[in-house]
């Protein structure tokens, strides 16, 4: 396994350390005008929210285009990525075999695909994740809470599924309303519910895969009774919003589900719906009233989390993390499998990029990163299928296949 670190003085700094039957260490260097330069190039290229945002990705992003792509890649890593690094890692792997990565990024490349990086210059088309397992860092400065409960329950096989829950006030089409369709309709979901219900206790329950989505009862309130009786792995597949980075008030991103506009809580109101913050999950009732409860004893989080939203994992953006993932990790979570920008729904592929229903990026997605939890290696199994995209990818340069949707996917580890 290699750490690396990456940090912002001015100029980009990186340090690694290799441990766990391998030894050696190294250090990199890029200045800050360069690094800039980079990151606003690869800014440029990533979706954006609202319509047109999304539209731009799809017609004129380096995303979307393979060649581009890879222009884009080879340039971030002409600037970001160390070349001894990369020896250091084949010379690892040829005695040791593919080797683990944790990677902590800085706050200015927090949003770098790391693993997309080209990393050996010219013509090669070898990327970083050909060659290693990578793992996002959550900040040195995070620690769990010190009380964080188990649940009443803590070996329980329960998997709490909050799959597209109805926002209060927002119709399906709307900017908060469905990102995965008409209930029932895609039948990779259906089967994903269904698994788990073989394998064990879905949360909350429901009498057919069919009822896990578009829900109208899940509130925090409701979230919150199904952590604290213990589950092993939390779902949730909708709406995140984020905060402006210029504020630095990560703790602001907030989660959207059921709560009308009545429900106790740290975030304003949206119409009829009040959003539940990272702030929620961190402090819970105790800045509300004088018999408050910690966010980690009302959403004690289960060993592995995922947030399938735009930008939840935004929060190693900001210069002091406080958002969901890492709120996640705080009030329990050991993995966090998040994003870094914003996610286009398959809506999105097949009303701008004309594909046919039938084809669906974005439950993909959410099979892969549901199957990657229950392996016993979560950050591998994740790893190995989007090496199959990037394969397609590399083959057919077709849009379902694109980096759009599936670099934005990160595992962040404590």
């Amino acid at each position: 396994m290699v750490q690396v670190r990456l940090a912002d003085a001015g100029d980009l700094h990186m340090t690694w350390t290799w441990a766990r039957g391998a030894q050696g260490f190294g250090t990199g260097y890029t200045p800050g005008p360069d690094v800039d330069e980079a990151v606003r190039a690869l800014a440029a290229e990533l979706p954006g929210g609202g319509a047109e945002g999304m539209r731009r990705a799809f017609e004129s992003s380096a995303l979307a285009s393979s060649e581009e792509e890879r222009r884009l890649s080879r340039m971030l890593a002409e600037v970001l990525w160390p070349p001894g690094l990369t020896e250091q890692i084949r010379q690892v792997s040829a005695r040791l075999g593919r080797p683990l990565m944790r990677l902590q990024p800085s706050p200015r490349v927090a949003q770098v695909p790391w693993e997309l990086l080209a990393v050996d210059g010219g013509d090669s088309d070898v990327r970083l994740m050909d060659l290693v397992d990578i793992a996002t860092t959550a900040p040195a400065s995070l620690r769990r809470a010190g009380a964080t409960p188990t649940g009443e329950n803590p070996g329980s096989d329960a998997v709490v599924l909050v799959l597209d829950p109805r926002v209060p006030g927002f119709r399906a089409d709307s900017p908060l309303g469905s990102v995965l369709g008409q209930p029932g309709s895609d039948p990779a979901l259906l089967s994903l519910v269904q698994s788990r219900l073989d394998a064990g206790t879905v949360v909350p329950s429901v009498a057919s895969p069919a009822e896990a989505f578009r829900r109208t009862d899940l509130d925090r309130d409701r979230l919150g009774e199904a952590l604290r009786k213990g589950a092993r792995r939390l779902m949730y597949v909708g709406h995140v919003s984020g905060a402006p980075v210029e504020g630095g008030q990560s703790e602001d991103v907030t989660l959207h589900l059921c709560c009308g506009p009545q429900t106790t809580g740290l975030a304003e109101p949206v119409r009829t719906h009040r959003p539940l913050s990272a702030k929620d999950l961190l402090l819970g009732t105790l800045p509300l009233r004088a018999d408050g409860v910690p966010g980690a004893q009302l959403w004690p989080a289960p060993p592995r989390v995922a947030l399938i939203a735009c930008e939840s994992g935004g929060d190693l953006r900001f210069a002091e993390s406080f958002g969901l993932a890492t709120a996640m990790i705080h009030n329990g979570a050991r993995l966090v499998t998040a994003t870094r920008w914003v996610l286009p729904t398959s809506f999105a592929f097949h009303r701008l990029a004309g594909l046919p229903e039938s084809v669906r990026p974005l439950t993909e997605a959410v099979v892969a990163v549901d199957a990657a939890h229950e392996d016993h290696d979560p950050v591998r199994h994740l790893g190995a299928w989007q090496r199959q995209q990037l394969d397609r990818w590399r083959t057919d340069g077709r849009i379902e296949h694109s980096p759009l949707l599936w670099a934005a996917l990160t595992c962040i580890v404590r």
